[in-house]
């Protein structure tokens, strides 16, 4: 697990742009994992601005509410429209259909879909309860594409994007835990001051299933870009841990603080072997 501590927000989008970058070039055939939510609209943003040629990348959702029309502006399947997709020409994109008469056969079909394009790169947000999609505390580790009831605490947060309460969605179909964990390399990413209690108990406490994202404590490759006031909370002694990477300002292995000026530069990112700093790609 590489951890990344950035100033803010843009300084994540940046890194994090380029990790996915790297993701994109290493091969003729991709298929990136999706997130929906403010925290990936910078990526998506410089996405937009660079214009990578994606034509040989599929990309698959994380989740999806029920019941809510793609071209409802809440939808997610909306909110990649409108940022991503319809500004590159991507190979082909697939979101969970919430709205499948039988959203059982929907998240079978996902499933299906994940197994024939097996995902390389899956980015992830984190909730301040946790949870990873719509994974809430006490999804099972072995759950794979589902219909979920929302949490109390998502749907209040979910609520500043609609006009009342009552019209927030209370399911969703959510990729789960186990498709998650099948991913090849797993990026998350997290900023602000809310987000430190969840990362600080990621980080620290043993793996358990009401902290969905501690999962990720068992994945053989993870990165992990915060800012600094998403990483205020965590054990200075879990960031002096492993050895790290930091010529030419970039660092990683040990949780480091760095810019993002001339890190990762070719789209290249640090792992924990220490053959070359952002090297290998």
């Amino acid at each position: 697990m590489d951890l990344y501590i950035v100033a803010n927000k843009e300084e994540i989008s940046r890194l994090a742009y380029q990790v996915m970058l790297s993701k994109i070039n290493e091969s003729d055939n991709v298929t990136l994992g999706l997130a929906t939510g403010s925290s990936p609209e910078g990526i998506y943003e410089l996405f937009r601005a660079n214009q990578p040629d994606v034509s040989h990348v599929t990309t698959v959702n994380l989740d999806e509410y029920i019941g809510i029309d793609e071209s409802n502006d809440q939808s997610y399947a909306y909110f990649m429209n409108e940022h991503l997709f319809k500004h590159l020409d991507f190979k082909k994109n697939y979101l969970p259909n919430g709205m499948n008469s039988d959203p059982d056969a929907a998240c079978r079909e996902f499933e299906d879909i994940i197994a024939k394009n097996p995902i390389d790169l899956q980015l992830l947000g984190i909730g301040t309860n946790g949870h990873i999609a719509f994974n809430e505390p006490g999804s099972s580790f072995d759950s794979t594409t589902r219909v979920v009831e929302l949490a109390k605490d998502t749907i209040v947060a979910n609520s500043r994007f609609f006009d009342k309460m009552e019209d927030v969605p209370k399911t969703a179909i959510t990729m789960g835990i186990k498709t998650i964990m099948s991913a090849g390399e797993i990026l998350l990413i997290a900023s602000g001051e809310n987000k430190a209690d969840a990362i600080k108990t990621m980080l620290e406490q043993d793996m358990n299933e009401q902290m969905p994202a501690s999962v990720l404590q068992s994945h053989p490759n993870v990165i992990i870009i915060i800012d600094e006031a998403a990483a205020s909370k965590i054990d200075p002694a879990l960031l002096t841990q492993g050895g790290g990477c930091c010529d030419g300002g970039c660092c990683g292995g040990g949780g480091h603080h760095h810019d993002t000026e001339g890190c990762c530069g070719g789209g290249g990112h640090h792992h924990h072997d220490n053959e070359g700093c952002c090297g290998g790609h």
